[in-house]
């Protein structure tokens, strides 16, 4: 096809017609005087041309650049034409340059709808956008890149316009979208209006985002909005430069304020809840010549109907609390973040700040309110800390962790409620339940509450997630090493009449053997299921659990091991299980990681159940569950007829010696003094509880005896100080009471021998739940009575108000 392009010389119109960037000539421009590869059009000139390709719109771009001179001569307002008319369907560039006085700036006016402002990088869906940029003198500043279908409907400059319009090749387009609607003097560098109807959403950015708003610099953006909506401002990101002089700050023009205008620090949370148009202002400083920093700021204005319920405050009072911090926000926060465009649900502490998360501190009194159409999609997290450094403030101290009741009350639902409990190395955790004791969510059990807790127990090398848990189960005490993380968990509304029974109680007490101990006392009744903590995970290295099971004085407890073996392999030392009743004179069970587990067995008496685990090899863990149920005590009948006819033997023998006696009392001789030197003449002591001594009884006689007890007094030096390095199991000796059987020491759960130099192998990290919550030790120091962490809210410094500046309307 031929082109034709004639250019006036009154339009001061130059068009350009050149290769796509990246794309190498492959196609030409076939004029009168040959082929080329660009051709410039300036004004005045016919120019007929054609292409030598049938798809040049693959190799060529259209640059079309109109100069409008509004300093010398008269400004043609009005609609700004696309010319000139009849151009190749190219990609094409419109540049409008536009020269303007300082002292009279110029004002242009989109098309409804307006445009809508996009950040660096992003395109227009249809890849038709404007870009607007401010001459003063040499320096030219970019205002912005925006699409169409928008709110921005005017914008005003001070001094010259470069306006550009991109649009692709197939566009129909054949309108500008603007016009230059006057010619007025501004005192800042722009003025952007933006008219927002019904319920709607709009991001703004400061000229020159990210590079940076110009120093010293002023600008306003001014808000349409209709008298019966609401609009409240959001930053999401911003930066501050380095201030000689002044300060960087925004202000508010808010018609009907007390105190316009109002001034924020960027850092401040911005006004919210708004009834009708405001004007907001970015003011910039005097920066630092050799370190000027960076100012920019993006923002976003939502608009929306005011709420029914708006002016209902509920009342929350944390005057009480200590150490305590609860959050209010949207489902799913924080990876959850709505769009823009949703119509915002927001929380407010008073009339104008509002955002859509809320923190309230303890030590203080709220007022809260909510603009939102559904409370439903409004969660809570709160935190509590208590902490211990000195057990002898902490030890008698007995904590309820309950969710306290201004939050219950509050007409939104609970998500989460995490106790932190921070003690020092010597001072240990215990929970109890008193009346509603805890029940184990295992596969076989699972929680049906409506609420539940998470239990983790940290250390900074270590993590052990012990389990979770919910009420009406059997478990009456569990304690814990180290810092402790205990998460409350909410599920429906249930929560609510449920949390009124709560009875979850914790203490701190000295330091423990094993790294967690459980306390269960079953209904006689029901099955327990129990399992080792770090579920599925496998418990850490070298880690000690124990569980001690009450055993009804008129039940036999069945005890039984979900599979038969360990399942894992030791690359050092050796895994345990111990089991012991807790009366005189029981009989230990002790199986390795390689022998196969007990058999189901009946448990007479109350009874200790102890896992110790090795290092184990490669990817093996030790994870294990196992049952306990109950039963009424039976008497057997071989027992009642062994004691019957044991009782009738007694009788038998006691009638024979009673016979005797009184023959041999017949036949009596008179008494004669003779010294018997067999007779023990030592005084009658206190019988033993045992009759038999150890060398009339079999307690010296082994089943099986090991090479170490045979040959174990070889491996000792003269003085008798150095254990034995081999693999042999200790049966428990100690005392029976309340603590578990002991696991075998240390050095006798090693595999190889370890020389004196041997360095201390720290257990390696452990992959945990990502729900749950861990932290370190804190450093030791002076504490209240109470072991609670205090924690102090410090509020913003006051801003200067702005000096009078002359408020700039838009002049039709």
């Amino acid at each position: 096809a031929s082109f034709t392009i004639s250019l006036r010389k009154v339009d001061n119109t130059t068009v350009m017609i050149k290769v796509k960037p990246g794309v190498s000539p492959s196609c030409w421009i076939l004029i009168k005087n040959g082929i080329r590869s660009e051709l410039k059009i300036k004004p005045g000139e016919n120019v007929t041309f054609t292409f030598t390709c049938s798809t040049p719109e693959k190799h060529f771009i259209t640059e079309i650049q109109k100069n409008i001179d509004c300093v010398s001569g008269p400004c043609p307002f009005g609609d700004v034409h696309l010319y000139p008319p009849g151009l190749p369907r190219l990609n094409r560039t419109y540049i409008w340059d536009m020269k303007a006085s300082t002292k009279a700036g110029l004002e242009l006016k989109f098309s409804t709808p307006g445009l809508r402002q996009i950040e660096p990088g992003e395109t227009c869906p249809d890849s038709i956008s404007y870009n607007i940029n401010s001459c003063i003198d040499k320096a030219t500043v970019n205002i912005g890149t925006f699409c169409r279908n928008g709110s921005v409907s005017r914008v005003k400059l001070l001094g010259g316009v470069v306006m550009s319009l991109h649009l692709p090749w197939h566009s129909p387009l054949t309108t500008s979208g603007f016009n230059i609607a006057n010619r007025a003097s501004i005192k800042r560098l722009c003025i952007i209006e933006s008219i927002l109807k019904g319920e709607s959403s709009i991001t703004l950015m400061s000229p020159n985002y990210p590079l940076g708003f110009p120093e010293d610099e002023l600008m306003t953006w001014q808000f349409v909005i209709p008298s019966n909506m609401r609009a409240s401002v959001f930053f999401h990101n911003y930066s501050l430069s380095n201030c000689e002089r002044k300060e960087e700050r925004v202000e508010y023009y808010i018609p009907g304020s007390p105190s316009n205008p109002e001034v924020f620090k960027l850092s401040d949370s911005q006004p919210a809840n708004i009834a009708g148009s405001f004007n907001l202002s970015l003011q910039g400083c005097d920066q630092d010549a050799q370190n000027p920093g960076i100012l920019r700021l993006l923002f976003q204005v939502i608009v929306q109907h005011p709420q029914v319920d708006e002016n209902v405050t509920h009342l929350v009072d944390l005057s009480k609390e200590r150490n305590m911090t609860v959050t209010i926000h949207f489902d799913g926060w924080p990876s959850h973040v709505p769009l823009m465009s949703e119509p915002m649900c927001l929380i407010c502490k008073d009339p104008r700040t509002c955002d859509r998360v809320l923190t309230l501190v303890s030590g203080a009194v709220y007022r809260i309110s909510f603009l939102c159409k559904d409370l439903s999609q409004l969660r809570i997290t709160a935190e509590k800390g208590i902490s211990c450094m000195d057990i002898r403030w902490c030890q008698r101290k007995i904590y309820s962790l309950s969710v306290p009741k201004a939050i219950t009350q509050l007409p939104i639902r609970l998500y989460k409620f995490i106790w932190k409990l921070l003690a020092t190395d010597l001072i240990n955790v215990e929970i109890t339940s008193p009346s509603l004791k805890l029940q184990q969510h295992v596969p076989e059990q699972r929680c049906n509450t409506s609420y539940s807790y998470s239990i983790v127990s940290a250390t900074p090398e270590t993590e052990l997630n012990v389990g979770v848990f919910c009420p009406g189960g059997s478990i009456e005490k569990i304690q814990m090493r180290n810092n402790i993380t205990i998460s409350l968990k909410a599920f429906g509304k249930g929560f609510i009449n449920e949390s009124v029974r709560q009875d979850l109680k914790m203490s701190f007490v000295p330091h423990i053997k094993d790294e967690c101990t459980f306390t269960v006392s079953p209904n006689p009744k029901s099955k327990v299921y129990l399992q080792t903590p770090n579920w599925p995970y496998g418990l850490p290295p070298y880690v000690s659990i124990s569980w001690f099971i009450v055993v009804p004085s008129k039940q036999t407890a069945r005890l039984g091991f979900s599979k038969d073996r360990m399942g894992i392999a030791c690359e050092t030392g050796r895994a345990y299980i111990n089991i012991k009743e807790e009366t005189p004179g029981a009989e230990e069970t002790v199986r390795r990681e390689d022998e196969l587990l007990p058999q189901p067995r009946n448990m007479y008496h109350n009874f200790w159940v102890n896992i110790s685990n090795c290092k184990p090899v490669d990817n093996t863990q030790l994870t294990l569950q196992f049952w306990v149920t109950f039963a009424d005590k039976q008497i057997d009948l071989g027992i009642i007829l062994a004691v019957v006819a044991g009782a009738g033997v007694l009788t038998a023998i006691g009638l024979t010696v009673c016979c005797v006696k009184k023959k041999k009392k017949k036949t009596q001789n008179p008494m004669v003094g003779v010294y018997n030197a067999n007779v023990n003449t030592q005084m009658p002591g206190k019988k033993s509880l045992f009759r038999k001594g150890r060398h009339n009884n079999e307690s010296h006689v082994y089943a099986v005896i090991d090479d170490a007890v045979v040959y174990g007094h070889l491996l000792k030096e003269s003085n008798g100080s150095v254990t034995p390095e081999v693999d042999v199991y200790r049966p428990f000796d100690g005392p029976i009471g309340s603590l578990p059987p002991s696991p075998p020491p240390f050095s006798f759960r090693k595999d190889i021998k370890r020389s004196s130099n041997t360095e201390k192998e720290p257990p390696p990290l452990m992959d945990t739940d990502q729900d749950t919550y861990t932290f370190a030790h804190q450093k030791s120091g002076p504490s209240e009575d109470n072991g609670d962490a205090d924690e102090k809210d410090k509020g913003d410094t006051s801003v200067p108000l702005l000096e009078n500046k002359e408020q700039d309307g838009l002049v039709e």
